[in-house]
């Protein structure tokens, strides 16, 4: 299903509409209905007479926004109020509603515009109360406002109970995540088989074997349940976020939860404003077990916080390599002369775009550095029938056949879902049937076959984008994919190792540089570096513009001067961010805010020449590795001289 930032065309019988309750204002955020149904009622039982139901007729919608599928009911009468969105919340037994404080009242009304973008932030973002029961009419507040409105992401969607009564229509029930069940929806005007039939659509449903009128929903494992598994802590609103989907949080917008963390890590009591250091020391380590992330000094790297590195060097870069100067480092065979020479070159200017796409297949490691043109020729053919062996293997599968092969069928879904939303602004995926589009589904299809135990987890589309936007070669780009995932499967990895083993890497790099910024940080509940969690996992992909990206990535895969260069960006990035951070003493929400707000807006230049820098004055202080023997293994491994 596409994403909300397509065209209407791509997707049949489905129109844009705006948001319930929102005029037509200019750049007014617009959701994607995929299903209406007026006529769903609601039976309350808080009619004056203990045996007779009072009758709240509505109209439910299911609609596509951004990253997230919601389904949204609300009253006819009931014109949008933020204030009176309703959801579920956990251990209650009723509809429960979000209430306001006159604090976040007045700060939501400064910032946040009335439309639906403010009604969806507010979904993700508010906690949310038990309603009291009210001895007169449940259907409307005081103000004449609805009470039983509600909206809720499929992401939370646990199971849905169906059935049929005796006056002729049918009825169902949904049941979120810690079983939390909302009001039973009565369809007075047809059925619920076409809603059904949408909400598939986005989540995979099973009968329960227990009960044939339960559709449960399906769990695939991937990184989704490894975060499931891992966050433990309830009271943690960021941790809870990241249970139902990490990749509407990693990869989203942070700031549609940004004060979902905050309420939920902070109470209204004024005494509880900041958690102990000691507990927010742990908050990481007991989402990834065996992260430990400092809040204080431990004795093995007190002497590397008060080491003094000294000024950090000019350092400037070069035009991108040309193919001249590609071709003078090539012998007649087209074997390459000075591997190292050629990396240094690329480190410092990067690449002209002619030369990608051979250059690429060297740096991922698809092309042996020391092989001749010959043997390059050899190498596709091989690679190309190999390929094209595992493709096989998925095309040929029988609908009958996907039926009883559920991974497949779940990967298969995910990929179609990424595919449509993937760089859908470049000229090379944009647009109704477009080729590029169909490459990238089937190059991720057929990564599942080399890769099954992996399959596909979100996140790894936006990694093959720029590789077939180079290659512009079906074969060429799958093999270079291989190459990078190679690089980067851990970050992928249910147990999240690679991820676990980076931050951990530059919580200890960040206080090593500026141990004032770091104790900064952690005055401000945000020491675990945890708004760095999507710049590592997908190479800051989402940080840079498409073009910043490629030269970027080409840059980091001369494995110059460290393997660990990536690590050295984002402290540059933040070393950039500091002054103002500090200046105007950014707190939790500020910095989270701040933080997520730089995206598109680095420098690439500045930044690969600040990380440079930092590299430089790293290796230049002559007392850093002999005074801390802790550190030496990971300095050697985070940056070496060349």
């Amino acid at each position: 299903m596409a994403d909300s930032g397509l065209s209407p065309g791509l997707l049949t019988g489905s129109v844009w509409k705006p948001a319930p309750g929102v005029g037509t204002k200019p750049c007014q955020s617009y959701s994607l209905v995929v299903y209406e149904q007026e006529g769903v009622f609601i039976h309350s039982s808080c009619g004056k007479n203990d045996d007779q139901d009072s009758l709240i007729a509505g109209t439910l919608r299911v609609l596509e926004k951004e990253n997230e599928v919601v389904v949204d009911w609300r009253p006819l009468d009931e014109t949008l109020d933020t204030s009176n969105i309703l959801c579920a919340g956990k251990d209650s037994s009723s509809v429960v509603e979000w209430t306001q404080t006159p604090k976040e009242k007045c700060s939501r009304g400064a910032d946040r515009p009335s439309s639906y973008e403010a009604e969806w932030d507010m979904v993700t973002t508010v906690s949310f109360k038990k309603k009291p029961h009210s001895n007169g009419d449940a259907a409307t507040h005081a103000n004449g406002e609805s009470k039983w409105s509600f909206l809720f992401s499929l992401t939370d969607l646990k199971s849905i109970k169906q059935n049929k009564e005796g006056m002729g229509w049918s009825y169902l029930v949904f049941c979120l995540k810690d079983d939390v069940k909302l009001p039973a929806l009565h369809f007075h005007h047809g059925d619920s088989k076409p809603l059904i039939k949408c909400i598939e659509k986005h989540v995979a449903l099973s009968e329960s074997p227990h009960d044939e009128r339960v559709l449960l929903v399906k769990t695939q494992k991937s990184l989704s349940q490894s975060f499931e598994n891992l966050f433990d802590e309830p009271s943690y609103g960021l941790l809870q976020k990241w249970k139902k989907d990490p990749y509407v949080v990693t990869m989203g917008k942070f700031s549609k939860v940004t004060n979902y963390i905050v309420g939920s890590l902070r109470s209204s009591d004024p005494s509880n404003q900041r958690r102990p250091p000691s507990e927010m020391a742990d908050f990481l380590n007991d989402t990834i077990p065996g992260l430990k992330i400092n809040q204080q000094e431990e004795p093995g790297f007190e002497v590397i916080t008060r080491i003094d590195l000294g000024k950090q060097p000019e350092v400037s870069r070069r035009e991108p390599v040309s193919a001249e100067e590609w071709a003078k480092n090539m012998d007649s065979e087209g074997r390459i002369l000075d591997v190292d020479y050629i990396k240094r070159l690329i480190f410092k200017g990067g690449l002209c775009h002619a030369l990608r796409k051979e250059a690429w297949k060297f740096l991922l490691g698809y092309f042996p550095w020391n092989s001749t043109k010959e043997e390059r020729a050899s190498l596709q053919k091989r690679k190309t029938d190999e390929y094209f062996r595992m493709k096989l293997q998925w095309k040929s599968v029988s609908e009958e056949q996907e039926k009883r092969n559920s991974r497949l069928r779940d990967y298969r879904s995910l990929i179609e879902k990424d595919v449509n939303r993937t760089d859908r602004t470049n000229k090379f995926y944009e647009g109704e049937d477009n080729p590029g589009l169909i490459l990238l589904h089937d190059i991720l299809m057929t990564y599942c076959m080399y890769d099954f135990d992996l399959g596909y987890v979100q996140g790894m589309s936006d990694l093959l984008s720029p590789v077939l936007y180079v290659m512009e070669n079906e074969v060429d780009a799958f093999w270079c994919f291989v190459s990078y995932m190679d690089q980067m499967h851990q970050n992928f990895e249910e147990q999240m190792q690679g991820m676990k083993t980076q931050l951990i890497q530059l919580s200890h790099l960040l206080r090593l540089l500026d141990s004032g910024f770091c104790s900064y940080l952690e005055s401000q509940d945000s020491g675990y570096l945890y708004f760095c969690f999507r710049w590592l996992l997908i190479r800051f992909k989402r940080e840079f513009s498409f073009q910043d990206i490629l030269r970027l990535w080409e840059v980091m895969w001369t494995e110059l001067p460290c393997q660990n260069f990536h690590l050295l960006l984002c402290c540059a990035i933040l070393e950039s961010e500091k002054q103002q951070i500090m200046d105007k003493h950014y707190g939790f929400n500020e910095i989270l805010k701040h933080i997520n707000e730089l995206s598109m807006k680095i420098d690439v230049e500045y930044i690969l020449c600040k990380a440079e820098a930092i590299s430089m004055q790293m290796m230049n202080c002559k007392e850093l590795i002999p005074e801390c023997v802790p550190f030496t293994v990971f300095l050697k491994s985070t940056c070496r001289k060349w």
